[in-house]
């Protein structure tokens, strides 16, 4: 993939929110169809959210996808395939991840107004499929900083995984 650089700072932002919401949580919305491991035809993608008032091309989607800081699209190896990495919400993709060793620690960013929730539940995944974890504390704390004053949790992971599958 090549790199390119058409698209000012906005219409990525548009771009990206529209596969953040048909790949992880609407896909019907525009009658897009996901495969069990969250897999849309690019070019079905394209079409439909064109046919929906979003102009963009593959050029665009690939460049969304390329200068995505948190990573959160993936394409297929042949490119013909794209994906939402993680955050699905929406029954039909129940992505099969292979078990692996984790780093000593994981992030978590969550709010402080969800923290006595925390304390008394855990981390629960809510509507989604999985908790959200990450090894870099600073992605944690800007998750986090959506949902208000920002509150950073460490998670033993290797703790963990020494004593439950991951």
């Amino acid at each position: 993939m090549k790199k390119c650089t058409s698209l000012n700072k906005k219409q990525r932002g548009e771009i990206s929110k529209l596969l953040s919401y048909l790949l992880r949580h609407a896909p019907e919305s525009m009658g897009l169809t996901l495969d069990r491991d969250g897999w849309s035809d690019v070019d079905d993608l394209i079409r439909k959210a064109n046919a929906h008032g979003y102009a963009f091309d593959r050029q665009a989607l690939n460049e969304v996808v390329e200068t995505n800081e948190k990573k959160r699209f993936t394409l297929s190896e042949d490119d013909q395939r794209i994906r939402a990495a993680q955050g699905h919400s929406t029954v039909q993709v129940q992505v099969q991840h292979a078990e692996k060793e984790p780093p000593a620690t994981l992030y978590h960013g969550t709010a402080s107004r969800f923290m006595t929730s925390v304390e008394t539940q855990g981390l629960i995944a809510g509507s989604r499929h999985h908790v959200h974890l990450t090894e870099d504390p600073e992605t944690a704390m800007s998750v986090g900083k959506r949902y208000g004053q920002p509150v950073l949790l460490a998670v033993d992971a290797k703790g963990m995984f020494e004593g439950f599958g991951w």
